[in-house]
């Protein structure tokens, strides 16, 4: 199993609702691993071998936008 961590910068993120969305709809995607919400920074650490296109799709799901990877 391939193990990457990325850190992607969310935007709209503003509680512990916020997180849970998106830490939801990351651990529905095949290949995750992990998922760090960190709601302070706005910053959403995922490990795993899931596509930087399938985790923005999931973010934009959970109703957030990708900023920055």
């Amino acid at each position: 199993m391939s193990m990457n961590e990325v850190s992607y910068k969310v935007s709209g993120m503003s509680c512990a609702h916020c997180a849970d969305a998106i830490t939801r709809s990351l651990n529905a995607l095949p290949g995750i691993d992990a998922v760090a919400v960190d709601i302070a920074t706005g910053t959403v650490r995922v490990s795993g071998s899931g596509s930087a296109e399938d985790i923005r799709a999931a973010v934009a799901e959970a109703g957030y936008e990708v900023v920055h990877a």
